[in-house]
C-alpha cells in the first residue's frame, strides 16, 4: 500500500473520529440543557407551591421526580462527558499518526525531487562534456 493510499485513510479514519466528537459534544449540550430545564421545572413549581398552597401535596411526589431525572440526567452526562475525553485522545492520536504518514511522504518526495536533480545535472554536465569534446575535435581537425 502506497503512502498516499494511507495517508487518505488516515484522513477518512481522522474524519470520522471528528465527526463522533462533534456527535458527542452535541449529546452532551443537550443533556446539560435538560439538566438545566429540570432545575428550571423545579424553580417553577416551588413558586407555584408558594402562591397556591392547595398544590403542595403534589409537589413531594413531582420534586422525588424531577430529582431523580436530573439526577438520572448528571449521570448519563458524566459518561458521556468520559467518552468525549476518550474520542478526544483517539482523534488526536489519529492526527499524529496522519501527520507521521504525510511527513514521511514529504520526505520520499523530497528524496525524488534530489534524485531527479542529480539525474539533470548529471545529464547537463554529460552533454556540456560531449559539446566541448566536440568543439576539442573540430579545432584540432581544423588546425592538424
Amino acid at each position: 500500500m502506497s503512502l498516499k493510499t494511507i495517508i487518505r485513510l488516515q484522513k477518512l479514519q481522522l474524519d470520522e473520529k471528528r465527526r463522533v466528537l462533534a456527535e458527542l459534544h452535541t449529546l452532551a449540550d443537550r443533556l446539560r440543557n435538560e439538566i438545566e430545564k429540570v432545575k428550571q421545572e423545579i424553580v417553577h413549581e416551588q413558586e407555584t407551591v408558594r402562591d397556591d398552597f392547595s398544590v403542595s401535596f403534589t409537589y413531594s411526589n413531582f420534586a422525588q421526580a424531577a430529582m431523580e431525572r436530573g439526577r438520572k440526567l448528571g449521570q448519563s452526562l458524566g459518561q458521556v462527558e468520559a467518552q468525549i475525553e476518550i474520542a478526544t485522545d483517539d482523534m488526536a492520536e489519529a492526527f499524529q499518526e496522519l501527520k507521521r504518514y504525510e511527513l514521511a511522504e514529504e520526505e520520499r518526495q523530497k528524496r525524488e525531487r534530489d534524485k531527479q536533480k542529480r539525474k539533470d545535472a548529471a545529464m547537463l554536465d554529460e552533454t556540456a562534456l560531449v559539446g566541448f569534446r566536440r568543439r576539442q575535435a573540430e579545432e584540432e581537425a581544423a588546425g592538424g
